[in-house]
C-alpha cells in the first residue's frame, strides 16, 4: 500500500538533499520520479530543486492552483511512475495535500513530502499543517542549534542579525537560521498572545 511520509525539519538540515537522494535511489533501481517544487521559492531558480551542498535537479514547479492528482494521473498514461517528491512541502495549499493522499490512496504510488513545520513566529504553515495530520508517517530531519540543543524553529533575522518578529508568513530572500525553542523565545515571538503575570 502506497503511503504519504513528511519529512520536516528546521532551516539548513539537508531536506532537499535528502529528496534527491532517494530520488536517485528510486532511478538507480529503475524506477521513474517525480520531482515538484514550489514556484515561490525562487531563490536559485524555477523549477529547480537545489541543495547547499551544490546538488541540482530541474522539477515541475507549482503555484496554489495546481493539481498534483491530475498531472500524476496524465503522466501515468504514458509511463509508469515509482514515487513522487514534493520539495518545500510547507507551501502545499490545503487541497493540494489532500491530492497529494490521493496519489497513494488512488494511483497507488508513494509521495515522500520535504518541508518545514512552522514559519518565523512559530505558527504551522498551511501544507505542513496538513501534512502533519495526513500523512501516513512522519520523520524529522534533524539540525543543531548555535546553542549545541536540537533546533526546531527558525528565526527571521534582519540585515543586522536581529530577529523579526512581525511579517508576512512567507517571505523569500531573508536570512533564516534553525534555532532551540528556548534560543526562539517562542513566548515574545508567538501571536498566540500569552503574557505571564510574572
Amino acid at each position: 500500500m502506497a503511503k504519504v511520509y513528511f519529512y520536516y525539519a528546521a532551516m539548513n538540515a539537508g531536506k532537499s538533499t535528502i529528496l534527491l537522494q532517494a530520488a536517485h535511489n528510486y532511478e538507480e533501481r529503475g524506477m521513474n520520479v517525480v520531482l515538484y517544487t514550489p514556484s515561490i521559492d525562487d531563490r536559485d531558480e524555477k523549477g529547480v530543486i537545489s541543495s547547499r551542498i551544490g546538488l541540482r535537479r530541474k522539477a515541475t514547479d507549482f503555484d496554489g492552483k495546481f493539481d498534483l492528482f491530475e498531472d500524476i494521473r496524465q503522466q501515468m498514461q504514458a509511463t509508469a511512475i515509482g514515487c513522487v517528491f514534493v520539495d518545500e512541502a510547507q507551501f502545499l495549499t490545503a487541497a493540494q495535500v489532500l491530492q497529494v493522499t490521493m496519489i497513494a490512496d488512488k494511483l497507488g504510488i508513494p509521495v515522500l513530502c520535504y518541508g518545514l513545520r512552522t514559519d518565523f513566529r512559530g505558527e504551522p504553515f498551511a501544507g505542513s499543517k496538513y501534512l502533519l495530520a495526513w500523512a501516513d508517517e512522519l520523520g524529522e530531519i534533524k539540525t543543531i542549534c548555535h546553542s549545541g540543543k536540537k533546533a526546531t524553529m527558525n528565526a527571521r533575522l534582519d540585515e543586522n542579525g536581529n530577529q523579526i518578529l512581525e511579517g508576512e508568513q512567507i517571505s523569500i530572500g531573508h536570512h533564516y537560521v534553525a534555532v532551540s525553542r528556548k534560543e526562539f523565545q517562542l513566548d515574545k515571538v508567538s501571536p498566540v498572545g500569552y503574557q505571564s503575570a510574572k
